[in-house]
């Protein structure tokens, strides 16, 4: 049986999960046309999906059409859960871009159509929603002619409009149609025979400008546009018919046609993972060379173990309908593996066959994650597990400075989705707040200081005399201690408890200590009463008063940005910048996308925590940025103050 393999992308809200549930009906997959809003679809069966009305991870919705199988991915459109749709781009061999005929491109439509441009991926536009008021194809197509390229081209257009769009008109059968000829110029770009028949002004076979369409939409010089009312079910055979007939077949696109896979071993790449509360892991799979039968066992190339493939099965929604093989090409689902993550590659045992892992977007977003009661807290790390299992965009780690659990991803809203998520799934409540600024305390002085600690209790007491100087350090150098005694003041199997109390205590201030030097420079004992303890205790306070002597000063951690917008909103991206207290440091024309500026720029981490929801905001959405960890510096004084005040409050 052929395999087409197609993803379905586009904006939030633009109609792609309508799209599919139109396309399962045409082809008999569903007996009932499902609708977004009463939560009766069968790719948003999420239980947080069908509350939210949008569509939060990718669905597998398996079809066959005239002898076809058509494995369709359903993403979602909202750009906090864009790692799904790049997952779902390693898994399919073209894509479908919709565009709501009443908005026109939007800022999701020109993401997933560069996603798929860089990675090679013929692309097709489906303009949806034409049976709605205020819709208009026109404008949509001029639209997505403007933004996206000349290579939009129609191959039906509507009949009519509105209420009363009812059939599809297919332009190259009619030659009176609008935009036949700037259709057939986009066709015969990818042929060269078809080409010079065009410039000499010959007739060109109708066939032949058909089989055409597939060359040219494979080349990129063509994304045929179709229109369509998934509702009232226009334009569903049309576009069935079109992803049969122009789509690549799994052995004309990657990893097949360029050698990587295809070679007959048995081989898959898992591109999605979740976590069911009743079945257990479910991986999601596309065989890439030869073909897997259930039960077979194959190797992880990343982890080594032997896998046996349990439960294969294809997938519409969320129903699983086992099956005994999935041949070259074909995406199908797996449970239960024990040792394979999203983006493994499965091999016969021998092979060294290899899928590239897609590179990811960074997290640019992170916030502390608390359990809500004692209950909550042992399966916090477990549950994190999955949760990070499921979505590769999100990351987990363990602050060291405040011992708090950090979770990272693409956005404010994502980490919160994400932690409601974690309710819904594993039934752990979490308390999602700002992560802590770790400051650093340092001195700008030199400073001294002794301590006497004396302790008499009956028998043997305590004595230990520690005298101390500390001095600045160059920034970034940390810490180093000297030992300057002379004479046996201090007996040389104290010293190294002089030097652990004062490495205990960097730490242990209102802020960790660090960038300074500590000389023991005197010190006094008592033949009986001393002890490394009472020395670590006399070191632990002379350091104490010798950093109040020397001028501390408050660091904070700085960090560079590389913040890409609009030109039209680089202004106030400079201006938000410079309210932050960060320092612009160079700008340069974006490589994409077209008419963008990047903006370098350093500034404090306390003041960019909100910095992913903020940029959104005054860019529409069209703002992007990354950032490193740079240095510490310091605090500007009346920023410290606030901060120390703040500090001190916390602790009570």
């Amino acid at each position: 049986m052929a395999v087409r393999n197609v993803g379905v992308v586009g904006h939030q809200g633009a109609g792609k999960t309508t799209l599919v549930e139109a396309l399962a009906f045409a082809t008999g997959a569903t007996t009932r046309l499902g609708r977004v809003e009463e939560g009766n679809t069968i790719s948003d069966y999420d239980p947080e999906e069908q509350q939210r009305g949008m569509s939060i991870s990718t669905s597998l919705v398996s079809l066959e059409h005239n002898g076809t199988q058509i494995n369709l991915l359903d993403t979602p459109g909202y750009a906090d859960f864009v790692g799904e749709v790049v997952a779902a781009m390693s898994a399919v061999d073209a894509v479908i871009v919709v565009v709501d005929a009443s908005s026109g491109v939007q800022v999701g439509t020109e993401t997933v159509w560069r996603m798929a441009g860089k990675r090679g991926i013929p692309r097709a536009v489906v303009i949806a929603r034409l049976d709605r008021d205020n819709s208009s194809f026109e404008d949509a197509l001029a639209s997505a002619q403007t933004v996206l390229g000349s290579e939009c081209q129609p191959l039906y257009l509507p009949n009519g409009s509105e209420s009363s769009f009812s059939e599809l008109v297919d332009v190259l059968a009619d030659e009176g149609a609008e935009g036949r000829d700037s259709l057939i110029e986009q066709i015969v770009e990818a042929d060269e025979d078809l080409m010079m028949l065009y410039l000499e002004d010959e007739e060109i076979d109708d066939d032949d400008l058909r089989g055409a369409v597939k060359t040219a939409a494979m080349s990129g010089s063509l994304a045929p546009v179709l229109p369509m009312s998934a509702v009232a079910g226009v334009g569903s055979e049309e576009l069935l018919r079109l992803i049969d007939d122009v789509l690549p077949d799994p052995s004309e696109a990657p990893p097949i046609a360029d050698g990587i896979a295809g070679n007959g071993q048995a081989g898959a790449f898992v591109f999605k993972t979740t976590a069911d509360e009743f079945v257990g892991r479910l991986s999601f799979l596309r065989v890439v060379s030869g073909s897997i039968t259930s039960d077979a066992h194959l190797d992880n190339a990343q982890t080594g173990n032997d896998e046996r493939l349990a439960g294969l099965s294809r997938a519409t929604g969320k129903t699983l309908n086992s099956v005994p093989e999935l041949a070259l090409g074909d995406i199908g689902v797996v449970t239960k593996l024990q040792h394979t993550t999203t983006f493994n590659t499965l091999r016969q045992k021998g092979s060294d066959l290899l899928i590239p892992v897609p590179p990811m977007p960074a997290p640019i977003f992170a916030a502390a994650v608390e359990p809500k009661t004692k209950a909550d807290v042992d399966k916090l790390g477990p549950s994190l597990a999955r949760l990070v299992e499921g979505d590769p965009t999100l990351q987990i780690e363990r602050d060291r400075d405040s011992g708090e659990t950090i979770l990272s991803g693409l956005s404010e809203s994502h980490v919160q989705l994400s932690a409601g998520r974690l309710a819904s799934k594993f039934h752990v409540e979490v308390e999602i707040r700002d992560r802590s600024v770790p400051y650093r305390e340092t001195v700008t002085a030199k400073g001294q200081a002794e301590y006497l600690h004396k302790k008499q209790t009956g028998g043997s007491g305590q004595y230990a005399r520690v005298a101390l100087r500390v001095e600045p350090q160059p920034r970034g150098a940390g810490f180093e201690f000297n030992d300057e005694i002379v004479g046996g003041a201090v007996p040389r199997n104290y010293i190294p408890a002089v030097e652990k109390g004062v490495v205990e205590s960097l730490p242990r201030g209102t802020f960790p200590l660090t960038d300074l030097r500590v000389t023991l420079y005197d010190g006094k004992h008592h033949d009986v009463d001393s002890s490394e303890m009472a020395f670590k205790l006399a070191a632990s306070q002379a350091l104490k008063e010798s950093v109040s002597s020397a001028r501390p000063i408050l660091l904070e951690p700085i960090q560079t940005f590389r913040i890409t917008a609009p030109e039209t909103s680089t202004g106030d991206v400079i201006s938000d910048l410079n309210s932050r207290r960060a320092r612009v440091l160079g700008m340069e024309q974006a490589d994409e996308p077209p008419d963008s500026t990047v903006v370098i720029a350093e500034g404090p981490m306390a003041e960019f925590l909100h910095y992913a929801t903020d940029l959104r905001s005054m860019t529409g959405g069209r703002g992007t940025f990354t950032w490193q960890f740079d240095r510490y510096d310091q605090v500007p004084e009346h920023v410290a103050q606030r901060v120390r005040q703040d500090a001190e409050a916390a602790a009570g």
